[in-house]
């Protein structure tokens, strides 16, 4: 068994404006709140035995795990897949413009949540093989230790709703707060 301790990122910007950001590259990193977030975070697992931490690549995830890693004195190591839902043509749209633009879309994305996907995206049940696959792995190699992932919250949600016998369907109900520790215990090895 492998202990995970779960960070969604800090705030951004577009967390504040409500643009959706998905793996977008012009997705902006953490803001003010998400920095003080970050270290609110950091000061939280300071002192904690911590074997490793990885993160997904995207850039505010990757802010957050960096400040988090320095008291912990931890390199941090990239993980692509824990990247966020690819939210294809929605990527850095305000929800406003996704509700006008695609209505039908987002009719679907209500009705059967975990298998639809954005335009030239992807959806929850895709997200949830290549995460579920890299947190296997992760826990292979870190077995009986405590490890921190820093992610998304569709990825994360996925690693929560499978931790805890919730149904993955229900990944959009477990989305965790940003830059709040929460703790799995991982023995799907």
């Amino acid at each position: 068994m492998v202990n995970l301790w779960l960070v969604r990122h800090g705030q951004t910007d577009w967390n504040l404006t409500g643009r959706w950001q998905g793996q977008a590259s012009e997705a902006p990193g953490l803001n003010e709140t998400g920095r003080k977030q970050a270290s609110v975070a950091s000061e939280k697992m300071k002192g904690m035995e911590i074997s490793a931490i990885y993160s997904s690549d995207l850039l505010r995830a990757k802010q957050t795990a960096e400040a988090i890693a320095v008291p912990l004195e931890l390199p941090v190591i990239l993980e692509p897949r824990l990247r966020e839902i690819n939210l294809g043509v929605w990527e850095g749209m305000p929800s406003e413009d996704i509700e006008m633009q695609y209505p039908q879309e987002l009719a679907d994305r209500a009705r059967d949540p975990f298998h639809t996907h954005a335009p030239n995206g992807e959806s929850p049940y895709e997200v949830a093989e290549r995460v579920l696959k890299a947190v296997n792995e992760i826990a292979d190699r870190h077995r009986d230790e405590s490890v921190l992932i820093v992610a998304h919250g569709i990825s994360l949600a996925v690693i929560i709703c499978h931790a805890e016998g919730f149904p993955v369907e229900d990944v959009y109900q477990h989305i965790p707060d940003n830059a709040k520790p929460y703790r799995v215990d991982w023995d799907d090895l």
